[in-house]
């Protein structure tokens, strides 16, 4: 799944960014586009099922709530540190033409921290809650307050966007709120806690699922299963996104709609009963899988790419090619960040080995 995001996320920057103004008027690049409202919500759904993944292992090595939640928590903030390391970059490369405040923007990196740091303490509160539980009710606790959490998270966006916007607080902490940045009003383009977060804290809940005891004993019907319900919450979107009432004063469907919120959480249940299927039954039990590379190293590829589409170093001309020319580019991004991902792969295994053989060689008496 992190592999198809980050085939979605090149084709959807690619064509943004190399794209002549005639061929953004394009169908094609209509629903180019459209792919790419998934990359974002594919890779926080999948930090949070890591996450319970990873919560789930401590919890069985018997640590406690305190010690889960400090783990957890400190990895967060490494990836947000990583984030405004990212930003740090970026500014210094575009030295000369990029603004100041391109240092604070909310990016994808930021949101995956904080993210991650929300849902250690969320964690961290339903553990002291059920400290006695067994851990199968726990994970079910944990699950159920992630879901919960989700929700909130996306009925709050629209009034927090809007109404209840917190104009007080400085425009670098506001942004993390509903991406305002410094430009008055809130900018889609950006990846604030709300809605965004409500992604992550959704894989929480369906990672937890995914490591009870009861999920086990039924792994193919459970994934499989999430194609159907998927399907489900899809209809029951657009069904709620018909009705002729409407209990927020601004709705704004692509950004804020907590009815476009589970529209794709629907459509990353699908792709995950999907990749189920490709990795227990399709070609990825062929052997080696491009797709399944490029998910290993999606954020060095993710890192690296940027440059090579928007920065200075971009591989073609911007904002003045073909459909065609801009496809080869495309390809050209693909091929160059997969050999990327297979030489890092390949780096770290030769570097594992070494130290390895050193944990091994005997040490010589003084």
């Amino acid at each position: 799944m992190r592999g198809l995001a980050c085939l979605v996320m090149f084709q959807t920057h690619c064509y943004d960014s190399w794209l002549s103004p005639e061929a953004r008027k394009t169908t094609f690049f209509m629903y180019s586009q459209l792919g790419g409202t998934l990359p974002a919500p594919l890779f926080l759904f999948l930090a949070g099922i890591s996450f319970a993944i990873v919560t789930a292992k401590l919890q069985q090595r018997g640590l406690p709530a305190g010690q889960i939640a400090r783990t957890t928590i400190q990895r967060g903030a490494e990836i947000l540190a990583l984030g405004l390391a990212f930003r740090l970059q970026e500014f210094l490369i575009a030295w000369g033409w990029a603004p100041w405040a391109d240092l604070l923007r909310v990016d994808i990196l930021n949101t995956i921290g904080v993210s991650m740091m929300l849902m250690g303490l969320l964690c961290w509160a339903v553990l002291r809650w059920t400290p006695n539980r067994t851990v199968e009710i726990s994970r079910f606790a944990l699950s159920g307050g992630a879901a919960i959490t989700a929700m909130a998270i996306s009925l709050l966006t629209p009034l927090l966007w809007t109404v209840w916007r917190p104009d007080w607080l400085p425009w670098p902490i506001e942004s993390y709120i509903n991406g305002v940045h410094n430009l008055g009003d809130p900018q889609a383009w950006l990846f604030p806690i709300f809605p965004w977060s409500a992604f992550a804290f959704a894989g929480l809940a369906v990672g937890f699922i995914l490591k009870s005891a009861w999920a086990k004993a039924r792994e193919s019907s459970l994934f499989l299963g999430a194609a159907p319900t998927g399907v489900i919450l899809i209809e029951l979107a657009r069904w709620l996104d018909a009705r002729s009432g409407q209990i927020y004063p601004v709705y704004d469907f692509w950004h804020t709609s907590p009815n476009f919120f589970l529209i794709r959480i629907g459509i990353l249940l699908i792709i995950l009963a999907a990749s189920y299927a490709w990795c227990r039954w399709g070609l990825a039990t062929w052997g080696f899988s491009p797709v399944i590379q490029l998910g290993q190293t999606s954020l060095l590829v993710y890192w690296v790419h940027i440059e090579f589409v928007y920065g200075r170093f971009s591989i073609l001309q911007k904002h003045s090619q073909t459909i065609g020319s801009a496809t080869y580019g495309l390809l050209t991004i693909i091929l160059m960040m997969l050999t990327l991902s297979i030489l890092r792969t390949r780096s770290k295994g030769k570097f594992d080995e070494v130290m390895a053989a050193l944990r091994r060689r005997p040490v010589s008496a003084a």
